[in-house]
């Protein structure tokens, strides 16, 4: 049975804590959202010191994450806009946070676009999937003339490991298909078939290094001692509990 707040639905399939953005909208990464996935991360944290566990993070429609609400940011005389989109940074900065402290493989189901810091979340994951008809990465920054914080620059620079895939991504706003995404090494696998398709490779994956049994927080501490810049852009403020984030 799927549980969650009115953002996102929290289900367990064998081994792995399966996370849904929910419904058919553009899944923007207001607060709102990032503190519900959040509470569903450590929610799955808590749980996996029973045994071995995974996490896969997927979306309902034909966007994983169009990345920053910024229709939030501009609304309203206060805060001002700026500090909105402040706002959004640092709860995002906190997400990301936690799942590198996770301690448990997590896998990044790409059922659709992934704009924007909907690409920098994708890309925070041990691993991705995406669906091969509907889904790409666009880094929008440049095209939208929003700056890209500091630790979203390392993000990038950390896991997409050719300099010119990193420019035509940052640099140039190319639009990546699954397929250039795989053959460029920034993902694991295209999957065919609509969302459900590409939701259930993920949990395959996900479930596959559930087995594997590693130690939690060693594999933590692996990811910490892998990215250390990462690790230490997203850490200056520490992790943020989900109960009061710091916004």
């Amino acid at each position: 049975m799927a549980t969650g707040g009115n953002l996102c639905a929290v289900e367990k399939r064998g081994r792995v804590h399966v996370i849904t953005l929910t419904g058919t909208g553009e899944h923007r990464l207001s607060p709102a959202l990032l503190s519900e996935i959040r509470s569903a991360v450590a929610a799955a944290r808590r749980a996996s010191t029973g045994g071995a566990s995974a996490l896969v993070l997927a979306a309902e429609g034909k966007f994983f994450s169009n990345g920053y609400d910024l229709a939030w940011a501009r609304a309203g005389p206060a805060p001002a806009p700026g500090d909105r989109v402040s706002a959004m940074r640092a709860a995002l900065r906190g997400l990301v946070t936690d799942l590198l402290a996770l301690p448990v493989p997590t896998v990044a189901a790409v059922t659709g676009q992934a704009a924007g810091a909907g690409c920098a979340l994708a890309l925070a994951h041990d691993a991705v999937v995406m669906r091969a008809s509907r889904g790409f990465l666009y880094m929008s920054e440049v095209d939208a003339g929003i700056k890209i914080a500091s630790f979203v620059g390392e993000l990038v620079r950390q896991k997409v490991p050719d300099a010119v895939a990193r420019r035509d991504l940052v640099m140039k706003g190319d639009k990546m298909t699954a397929a250039e995404a795989v053959r460029r090494g920034i993902v694991d696998a295209a999957v065919d078939g609509g969302v459900e398709d590409v939701v259930a490779a993920a949990v395959a994956m996900a479930e596959e290094l559930a087995g594997r049994g590693w130690d939690g927080e060693n594999l933590a501490g692996i990811r910490k001692a892998t990215w250390p810049g990462l690790w230490s852009k997203v850490n200056d403020c520490g992790g943020l509990s989900p109960a009061r984030p710091r916004l």
